[in-house]
């Protein structure tokens, strides 16, 4: 039995390149979408925010001189060249997807419409929200928060490379303590950098639920979904 009706999912753009530094790896988003496919089969509606760091980075591309704003820009296009390739693949696993653009490019996607994406979503069609906020200076964590709060979901589950949110880089640190649960205050106070500030606020002010888990894990998106102890919930 599924923990929540609606779970808004967010991936890195990263989590698409596989074992690649950058790039789509078609293995690697079948198996991602199989596991979503699933979810979905369970009855869970599910929302999807992915980031565009496998193809464009644009706070990294400021840093190299380039505009802020033109950089933010690219890579909300690098989010809907990721959303697409996450669509076709569950289409072809017959899981009807809509791709929702919050910059208008009728030819390739829909405009994001609150309403019509609460409508799909209710039909039983994975949302995939493209494009950010269409705001350049705000991260897709934020996006995926905003549309978490927009559509009303249960939970933003945020998908990572570890299992949880821990003290310090447990990647770096083998000693790094995991926490089970932690508070908005507490990721905020500590700056552990499991979303940016903004999301996390966003979050507190709304009291919506996060939990962070390792996507690496195969299974892990439908034990999140049946609430199974994986990862770290922020409450």
């Amino acid at each position: 039995m599924p923990a929540f009706q609606r779970i808004l999912l967010k991936l890195s753009g990263e989590a698409l390149a596989g074992g690649a530094p950058f790039g789509i790896d078609a293995g690697r988003v079948k198996g991602l979408a199989r596991e979503i496919a699933d979810v979905a089969a369970a009855g869970v509606q599910v929302g999807m925010v992915v980031g565009g760091g496998n193809i464009f980075r644009g706070v990294a591309a400021a840093a190299q001189k380039m505009d802020r704003v033109t950089a933010d820009h690219m890579g909300m296009l690098a989010t809907v060249i990721n959303s697409l390739a996450l669509s076709d693949a569950l289409e072809q696993m017959g899981i009807p997807t809509r791709v929702m653009s919050a910059i208008e490019m009728h030819q390739v996607a829909e405009p994001y419409i609150r309403r019509r994406a609460i409508h799909h979503l209710e039909k039983g069609r994975i949302v995939i929200f493209a494009a950010g906020t269409s705001n350049p200076y705000f991260s897709t964590d934020t996006a995926a928060t905003l549309r978490a709060l927009e559509i009303k979901a249960d939970i933003i589950a945020k998908a990572t490379r570890v299992d949880g949110v821990y003290d310090k880089d447990p990647l770096k640190f083998p000693e790094a303590v995991r926490y089970p649960e932690i508070t908005y205050l507490e990721v905020l106070a500590q700056a552990l950098g499991v979303m940016d500030a903004t999301s996390i606020a966003m979050c507190r002010d709304n009291k919506l639920p996060i939990i962070v888990f390792n996507l690496n894990t195969t299974g892990n998106i439908m034990r999140m979904s049946m609430g199974e102890p994986v990862g770290t919930v922020i409450h």
